[in-house]
């Protein structure tokens, strides 16, 4: 089962982002965590925010650089999800999970 969408039915892709940046992929897992792909003027940029948890970007030099990050964020995503959304969910095990993936992908 696939437990991710685009973002707002794909509407957000070519809007041009609060800095200045384009967004070129934007996808949402179950109203829970959002991975965006943007590109800048001189760099492009994945922002992952894990809803009510974390909000975190990264900078990278090129697209084909981004992009892969950008699938790999997505998987480790969906593994913090799976620890944090849970009705008896632990928040230690959740803020663990997160240390780990900022850890992962500084």
């Amino acid at each position: 089962m696939n437990n991710w969408s685009a973002y707002d039915d794909g509407r957000s892709i070519g809007q041009v982002g609060s800095e200045g940046s384009v967004i070129l992929h934007d996808d949402e897992y179950l109203s829970g965590a959002r991975v965006t792909l943007k590109r800048g003027d001189s760099y492009v940029s994945v922002s992952s925010n894990i809803y009510g948890w974390i909000d975190h970007t990264r900078f990278f030099d090129t697209l084909p650089d981004a992009r892969r990050e950008y699938a790999l964020m997505k998987s480790e995503i969906e593994k913090i999800m799976g620890i944090i959304t849970p009705v008896d969910a632990d928040s230690i095990k959740g803020w663990e999970a997160i240390s780990e993936f900022v850890r992962r992908f500084p």
